[in-house]
């Protein structure tokens, strides 16, 4: 167990740790909830050094950002809260589009400050671009955000190397939030390239590849009824999880012989990426938060690196990280 904090990282004017902490979990999704032990778990990732908390206003119809609002009382300085907004969800799916236009970048800031009980958001990022709107307008009304003080940052979430610059141009982009993992290398490296042209920060999401690089997921039979990679998640249906199987069990082989856990070879493989990356693993348990936050202090040789690479090739990951639906809003 960790005993020592997180060295800084900068995304924009915010000074976070090396890691941050992804909280959907702890309000839907993955199975089970228990709100003592989430509020526990962010405690903790506090005294580590895991300052970046990462919520949207649709992780649980609004209560994940509650949940963080009660955790944070009394503590609030100690925090960087990132946020989201875009998502139309009115049922208990993914969702059902997305809005960007100008009047909902205000309305979603102003209720997201409510749930949180805080007076500003650190990090506000659009969840998916809104084809229907020019993220010229999305950003300029996050940009008036910025200077009415409600919002200090401005981020994105999923978005290729053009609008990134489109988005620049109006307001700096302080970071961008994508997949990338082992096994979800697609931001490589066009998306990467322009986030470092741009000084953006790239925060990456599922960083263990929603569980699978831990080796824990076997099978479908170890998932909750409700867990949503039954349902939302193609690389975990029963034919494409039985042939990524073998990937993980590479992964966790190398991790044997470097004598860590395969969740932490995951995980520091990506902070070798460079001092610009700060993953949001995502977990809801201490015990699961002090392996992650280990991570960060491990040293990999080139060896070890390409090593992990070559574990798990993306060529051979069985299926698309997101369905059909998901996939039509994300850019490459």
């Amino acid at each position: 167990m960790t005993l020592t904090r997180l060295p800084p990282r900068r995304i924009g004017s915010l000074t976070v740790g090396a890691q941050g902490l992804g909280c959907l979990g702890m309000s839907e999704f993955y199975g089970a909830t228990d709100d003592a032990e989430s509020v526990a778990t962010i405690h903790r990732a506090l005294e580590l050094g895991a300052t970046l908390l990462d919520t949207a206003d649709v992780y649980g119809h609004g209560a994940n950002e509650e949940l963080i609002g009660r955790a944070l009382a009394g503590r609030r300085d100690q925090a960087v809260v990132a946020t989201k907004f875009g998502v139309v969800r009115p049922d208990s799916g993914v969702g059902t589009g997305i809005r960007g236009d100008a009047e909902h970048v205000r309305r979603a800031c102003e209720a997201s400050l409510r749930r949180l009980g805080t007076e500003h958001i650190d990090l506000f990022y659009l969840t998916r671009l809104d084809p229907r709107v020019p993220v010229e307008e999305t950003v300029g009304a996050m940009a008036e955000l910025v200077r009415a003080g409600k919002i200090r940052e401005v981020g994105l979430c999923e978005v290729g190397p053009g609008t990134l610059r489109r988005a620049a141009a109006v307001h700096p982009v302080a970071a961008l939030q994508t997949e990338w993992s082992l096994w979800s290398r697609d931001v490589e490296p066009g998306i990467v390239a322009a986030c470092r042209e741009l000084d953006v920060a790239l925060v990456p999401y599922a960083p263990l590849g929603r569980g699978f690089l831990s080796g824990a997921i076997r099978s479908r039979d170890g998932l909750d009824e409700g867990d949503f990679r039954r349902f939302g998640l193609p690389r975990f249906t029963a034919e494409n999880l039985t042939r990524n199987v073998p990937l993980a069990d590479r992964l966790g082989k190398l991790a044997d012989e470097l004598r860590v856990t395969s969740a932490q070879l995951a995980l520091a493989w990506l902070h070798h990426q460079g001092p610009d990356v700060v993953p949001i693993p995502g977990t809801r348990r201490r015990t699961h938060l002090e392996e992650n936050v280990d991570a960060a202090f491990l040293h990999l040789t080139r060896a070890d690196l390409a090593a992990a690479g070559a574990a798990v090739p993306p060529e051979q990951v069985h299926g698309a990280r997101w369905n059909e639906q998901s996939m039509r809003y994300i850019e490459n």
